[in-house]
């Protein structure tokens, strides 16, 4: 294409330009001996403008750059799942990084890159861009995993995460070599376009790359056997980061992975099997895992990798009904996850405390509130109802029957059915066991408050009325699809 009769238009990267200049205002900021004290603020106006950006491009479909950006209701939807959990993250880390003497203006700056290649990540059909976003992504998240500089846990989380991110990396560049050196382009328009004619001259170092692919956004996403580093990185990691991990990186994986494998690759038949054993397996796994841990950081790991085995259910049925299940659970898992992690981070922001299960004893008598909050997530985690755990869970596993899974989805079932032990464990511990120690009290923050009030809100109110984020997700797909 001559580079003149392409048309530059900025307008559809503009939540991601918003971001960008927030952060590059917090990095300077020190230079100019600025008060550093308002990088938070600087940060949320910044995820407030690209959500507003963001929401004006609803409903349009075009693309810009050569074609390899686009901007569509499912790149729109996955940028809001983004800046929701990164509002999160930033409101609920303040006092904690505070009180752990790490409050450093570089992880909010860290915290909207990173979101940055998340976005570029959900609005690209371009497998280099996508690359590229997510190496955007990873960079900070290696930083903020070793924040804590002085706790070897920390250092040890951002040296895992960083070695086991580059190996992933690897990984999905050498597929998307492989993919280009079949087709000629890493364009997914072009290679859906020309899918027979590849696969009839180039079938092995097309399937090759495929198979490298999986591969490497199986380690984005922590699917089984691609999970190790998970639960030393989530525990390692300071509380308000892990939360961010836990929703952010996965979303973006799992919508760079439906845009490449829902889209692109989506006349390969084997990987529907093989997406079906990854199902299995990470939703195995990680509840069998969680049952024995005794901490809470650490079961909420394997939580999360076999919240990600759900999703890949939701995969595997494909089609409007199971790509729509995708961004519905998505978006509830953000919300009753992030809520969790929130009332952690409350029980660790206490002298000397950690996110051991002793820890928990005695909250219900001390903080009844708090305890009835932290008993919702868990019991929306575990998919109870009315929570909106329970209508993200019912959405995939209909969509898995209506496609024919049927064993997929008794797995499923099961699973969860599995996990309900070690949730309701923390409950149980919160409420009955007692301590031979008193219970040091819990300081709230409006910032805390605020996002145990949305979380709240969002956990109960999508349980209740779930048709509206039905509809959103439905509406996702429409331009994709």
């Amino acid at each position: 294409m001559d580079i003149t009769s392409a048309t530059i238009d900025l307008s559809i990267i503009y939540p991601e330009l918003a971001l960008l200049v927030a952060s590059f205002v917090i990095f300077v900021m020190p230079f100019f001996r600025g008060p550093t004290r308002f990088a938070p603020f600087i940060a949320f106006a910044g995820l407030l403008a690209a959500a507003i950006f963001a929401a004006g491009q609803w409903g349009s479909q075009q693309s810009g750059f050569f074609g390899m950006v686009s901007c569509d209701n499912f790149g729109v939807a996955f940028k809001h799942i983004f800046i929701l959990t990164s509002a999160i993250a930033l409101f609920m880390g303040y006092r904690y990084l505070v009180v752990k003497g790490i409050n450093r203006p570089e992880y909010y700056g860290l915290l909207l890159i990173a979101t940055v290649g998340m976005m570029v990540m959900a609005n690209s059909t371009d497998l280099v861009v996508i690359f590229l976003g997510l190496e955007v992504m990873s960079v900070p998240l290696y930083i903020m995993a070793g924040m804590a500089r002085r706790s070897l846990e920390s250092n040890e989380a951002g040296i895992k995460y960083f070695i086991m991110g580059a190996f992933a990396s690897a990984f999905l560049l050498m597929g998307i070599a492989f993919v280009f050196g079949a087709a000629g382009t890493t364009d997914l328009r072009r290679i859906v376009a020309d899918f027979n004619f590849i696969m009839s001259n180039a079938q092995p170092f097309m399937l090759t790359g495929v198979g490298l692919l999986v591969v490497g956004f199986g380690f984005k996403i922590a699917a089984v056997p691609f999970h190790s580093w998970v639960p030393d990185v989530y525990q390692g990691a300071p509380t308000p980061v892990t939360a961010f991990f836990s929703v952010g990186p996965k979303a973006a994986g799992f919508a760079a992975l439906l845009r490449v494998f829902a889209f692109g690759f989506a006349d390969v038949t084997i990987m529907v099997t093989v997406f079906q054993m990854l199902a299995i397996l990470t939703m195995t796994v990680g509840n069998i895992f969680a049952l024995r841990q005794n901490n809470v950081k650490r079961l909420l790991a394997y939580s999360s990798i076999a919240h990600a085995g759900y999703v890949l259910v939701a995969v595997v049925a494909g089609g409007s009904e199971g790509l729509a299940a995708a961004v519905f659970y998505l978006v509830a898992y953000a919300l009753f996850n992030l809520g969790g992690f929130a009332v952690v981070v409350l029980m660790e922001t206490r002298s000397g405390c950690k996110s051991d299960f002793s820890e928990l004893a005695g909250l219900a008598r001390v903080h009844p509130y708090l305890s009835a909050i932290l008993a919702l997530f868990m019991f929306a985690l575990a998919g109870f109802p009315p929570t909106v755990g329970f209508f993200g869970k019912f959405y995939i596993f209909a969509a898995a029957v209506k496609a024919g899974y049927i064993p997929l989805a008794v797995v499923g079932v099961m699973n969860s059915f599995l996990s309900v032990y070690y949730y309701l464990r923390v409950v149980k511990t919160s409420y009955f066991d007692e301590t031979d120690k008193e219970f040091a009290p819990v300081k709230y923050t409006p910032a805390v408050v605020l996002v145990l009030t949305v979380t709240v809100i969002g956990t109960l109110g999508l349980g209740l009325f779930p048709q509206q984020l039905v509809e959103f997700s439905r509406a996702a797909l429409f331009a994709f699809l």
